[in-house]
C-alpha cells in the first residue's frame, strides 16, 4: 500500500485559496484532512506525487473535467427525502395555504404561480420532496401554474438528480413506505421516481458566488445548510442577493442550525411549529 500524500501549508493555503474563489467555501487550517482525503484519488488518477503537481495541472492544464472532479469532491452532498421533516411540516402547513390564499386573491381565475428554489439541490431529494408535497396537497395541480428548480455547484449531483434513480440506502432516509410505493417504480433494483413528479422540476448547475442572473422570482426558496460555509462578509452578499430573487412577500427556509443574526441581512425572522422562516423585512 502506498504512503498517504500529506499536503504542506503552502499547498494547504493555495487550495484553499482556489477553493475559495471557485465556490466561496473557506476551509480553516483544521481542515487538512479533509483535503487529504477527499482528494487522494486523484492524485493517484493523475499520477500527482505533491499536491503542487496537482495544483499545477489545475492551474496551467486544459483540464476542465479535473476542476469538476474537484469540486464534487470538496463539497458536501449529505442530504436524505424529507430532511429533519419540520421544514417540510411548514412548508405543508404555513407556507403553502397562505401563498396560495394570497395568489388566488390576485390572479383573476387564472392558474395559481407557486415558483420554488432549491438552491443546493445535491441528488435531488430536497426538491423532488417539495413536488411530493405539493402533489399531496393539490387535489387539482393543473390549477397551479409550478415552478420547481433545483441547483448545484456539482455536475455529478444534477446529473444524479436528473436521472431520478436511488438506491435501496438512499431511499430508505426519510420515505414512508406508502410514499415510496404511491411516487416510485423498483427498476433493476433501483427506485426511480414517478414521471409526472420528475417532469414538475428542472435542474441546472449553478455557482452560489456568482450573479442569479437569469433565473427569475421565486415565491420559496430552500438554502439549508449552505453558507455555514462562507465567511461573514460573503454571507451578507449572498443573503442580499437572494432576497433579489425571492418575491417580497415571500418565504426564505435556511438550515436548522443557521442564523443571521450577526449579518444584519435583509430578512427578519418568522416562527411557525417551532420552526424559522425568514421574510424581506417591510
Amino acid at each position: 500500500m502506498s504512503a498517504k500524500i500529506k499536503i504542506t501549508t503552502g499547498e494547504l493555503n493555495a487550495f484553499s485559496k482556489y477553493l475559495y474563489e471557485a465556490t466561496g467555501i473557506c476551509l480553516g487550517r483544521n481542515k487538512v484532512y479533509l483535503i487529504e482525503g477527499r482528494l487522494a484519488d486523484l492524485l493517484k488518477e493523475y499520477h500527482c506525487s505533491s499536491f503542487t503537481e496537482l495544483l499545477n495541472i489545475i492551474t496551467y492544464g486544459n483540464d476542465p473535467s479535473l476542476i469538476n472532479k474537484i469540486i464534487d469532491r470538496m463539497t458536501t452532498h449529505e442530504t436524505c427525502f424529507f430532511r429533519d421533516g419540520t421544514p417540510f411540516q411548514l412548508l405543508q402547513y404555513k407556507i403553502l395555504p397562505d401563498l396560495i390564499d394570497k395568489r388566488t386573491a390576485t390572479t383573476n381565475n387564472g392558474p395559481v404561480p407557486i415558483r420554488i428554489w432549491s438552491a443546493a439541490c445535491s441528488t435531488g431529494q430536497e426538491i423532488y420532496s417539495i413536488a411530493i408535497v405539493l402533489r399531496e396537497m393539490l387535489a387539482d395541480i393543473d390549477g397551479y401554474r409550478i415552478k420547481l428548480l433545483g441547483t448545484d455547484i456539482s455536475d455529478a449531483a444534477i446529473a444524479k438528480a436528473s436521472y431520478g434513480r436511488f438506491n435501496r440506502f438512499e431511499i430508505e432516509r426519510g420515505l414512508s413506505s406508502q410514499i415510496l410505493n404511491k411516487y416510485f417504480v423498483c427498476e433493476n433494483n433501483q427506485w426511480k421516481i414517478r414521471d409526472d413528479i420528475r417532469a414538475m422540476v428542472q435542474f441546472a448547475r449553478r455557482n452560489l458566488m456568482q450573479p442569479f442572473n437569469g433565473l427569475g422570482f421565486f415565491d420559496i426558496i430552500f438554502c439549508r445548510n449552505v453558507a455555514v460555509y462562507f465567511n461573514k462578509e460573503d454571507r451578507r452578499n449572498f443573503f442580499d442577493r437572494i432576497a433579489r430573487v425571492l418575491g417580497p412577500d415571500g418565504y426564505l427556509i435556511i438550515g436548522s442550525s443557521e442564523s443571521m443574526i450577526d449579518i444584519q441581512s435583509r430578512f427578519e425572522p418568522q416562527e411557525h411549529l417551532n420552526t424559522f422562516f425568514y421574510q424581506i423585512k417591510n
